[in-house]
């Protein structure tokens, strides 16, 4: 049941990106959200995203590391299970995203729209966040293991920021974020039977 919907899930999130690339209304509203965002940049707020977009993918290592080095100390084994969970639910939807992105090939926002300033610029394709993904199949794995809410606020807080900063930064729609919070805590959800 769980693969199926981690299925339905992949599938969604390619239907919602094959409507939203043929750049309809929707596509509209993700642009004038991100010029709104891009008005409100300061250079304390822009140096704080980027550092927050750019250890992302050390946090994602770091995470189940720091599980399988705690477990292994403390001869814990469901914590180094949990670490299998955790890095396998990132690992899964690092893939289910490359996937999509390279069936989707969603331009970058500051490569649709010439007159849209980022502050970074990317390569590859938008749909869905690469980071955002991977963030939240972190903090939904991590919380899904360790459900106290001293865990849970966290990780999802980190996480919401990354695909925050993702737009902040302008490199990825709303649509793209959305999407890649969906997919990764789908791919978290779908993996539960990995969690002691």
């Amino acid at each position: 049941m769980k693969r199926i919907a981690f299925i339905l899930v992949g599938w969604i999130t390619c239907l919602a990106g094959v409507t939203l690339a043929q750049e309809k209304p929707a596509s509209t509203l993700d642009i004038r959200i991100l010029e709104s965002i891009a008005e409100t940049r300061t250079e304390p707020q822009t140096q704080t995203f980027k550092v927050l977009s750019d250890i992302n993918n050390y946090v994602q290592v770091a995470v189940p590391v720091g599980l399988l080095v705690a477990g292994a100390v403390n001869n814990d084994k469901v914590m180094r299970q949990n670490a299998l969970y955790v890095a396998s639910s990132t690992a899964v939807t690092a893939l289910v995203n490359v996937g999509i992105k390279h069936l989707i090939k969603r331009s970058r926002p500051f490569k649709k729209y010439p007159n849209f300033i980022s502050v970074r610029t990317a390569g590859g394709y938008s749909f869905p966040s690469g980071h955002t993904s991977s963030a939240f199949a972190t903090a939904s794995a991590l919380s899904r293991a360790y459900s106290k809410w001293y865990v849970v606020a966290p990780s999802l807080l980190w996480a919401s920021g990354v695909g925050y900063s993702r737009m902040y930064l302008g490199v990825h729609y709303p649509t793209d974020v959305l999407a890649g919070a969906v997919l990764g805590a789908g791919s978290a959800f779908a993996l539960d039977g990995l969690r002691k």
